[in-house]
């Protein structure tokens, strides 16, 4: 099969169109015929040498895949071959074939293509565990999303305010801060040009959020305590401003407040599959009824994956980059 390699550590053109043998499959797996794949965040880390896949993981990079079930073991699922799904994998997306677990499939949403459909598992796993079963955002709470133009920002806006919360959101220009508006967000913020913990404040009648979902870590962290509510939480998934941060632990102490963090890759298949069945029952039919929908910013065939992944480099897409295999 042709697949997309990682040659070496570093830049993008490290990426090169190789030839592979066929994924072996195991109890548990079903061989996917990739239709189309997601380019992520963490593949240009592994790219650069600092991620590197799970113990037993592809070396091939890609931890979204939507496509046909050709082969595999579908006991206990309710899958037959033929079927169309996407997955969430712990690596291999880059291929004309993936592995993945049964259990980590979803059908593809009614309605959606199967490019459509490659653009969600990654994200919408990461922002239902992080949001709604670590930080247990309810009620009419109020969620702070940095980073509200990408992959993640545009999935956590969108399903957050189709579930009626009020959503702020930052972003790097006036431009994408008008489409996290538009995405759904209340009030998108120019983290350039603006204090979004000042203005997290008096958007909330100074109360503050309840709930921000941080991918950049390092001196965000002490001014996202600052526009915390009282039993505030903050969800960590990535560091993307560094590891280091000075906190002021009195503020934690008193107004019992919650700082969390986790990585999905390396998380068991059962963890993952309990987050696929509340997708498939929560969410799957929020896509069906059009509340919310897919971002797709720009589509590459699976030869041109160094130019998906500059592009992702350069922080100018507002949504999904995705890579076309068939």
């Amino acid at each position: 099969m042709r697949a997309i390699e990682i040659t070496k550590p570093g830049p993008a053109d490290v990426l090169k169109l190789c030839e592979r043998p066929m994924p072996a499959v195991k109890a548990g797996e079903v061989l996917i015929k990739v239709h189309a794949a997601g380019i992520n965040r963490p593949d240009v880390f592994q790219r650069l040498g600092s991620y590197a896949p799970p113990p037993g993981a592809s070396d091939l990079p890609g931890l979204e895949v939507a496509g046909e079930i050709v082969d595999g073991d579908m006991s206990g699922s309710d899958f037959t071959r033929g079927d169309m799904v996407c997955a969430l994998v712990q690596g291999g997306g880059y291929a004309e074939y993936c592995v993945a677990p049964v259990q980590q499939c979803l059908p593809v949403p009614r309605g959606l293509s199967a490019l459509e459909a490659a653009s969600l598992p990654e994200n919408y796993f990461t922002v239902w565990s992080n949001v709604f079963d670590r930080t247990h955002l309810r009620g009419g709470e109020t969620l702070l999303v940095q980073g509200g133009t990408s992959g993640i920002g545009v999935t956590a806006i969108q399903l957050a305010a189709a579930m009626g919360h009020r959503v702020f959101a930052t972003a790097g220009s006036d431009d994408k801060a008008r489409a996290c508006e538009q995405l759904g967000a209340e009030r998108g913020i120019n983290y350039k040009t603006e204090d979004f913990a000042a203005l997290a404040k008096s958007l909330t009648n100074d109360r503050g959020v309840d709930v921000i979902l941080d991918m950049v870590g390092g001196d965000y962290l002490p001014r996202e305590i600052a526009c915390l509510a009282d039993d505030g939480r903050i969800s960590l998934i990535a560091l993307l401003g560094g590891a280091k941060a000075t906190v002021d632990l009195g503020q934690v102490l008193r107004r019992r407040l919650t700082i969390t963090g986790s990585t999905l890759r390396p998380r068991s298949v059962a963890f993952k599959a309990a987050i696929a069945a509340q997708l498939k029952q929560r969410v799957w039919p929020m896509f069906e009824a059009g509340k919310i929908k897919p971002v797709i910013y720009e589509v590459f065939p699976l030869e041109q994956a160094a130019e998906a992944h500059a592009l992702m480099e350069r922080s100018t897409h507002v949504g999904k980059i995705m890579l076309q295999v068939i």
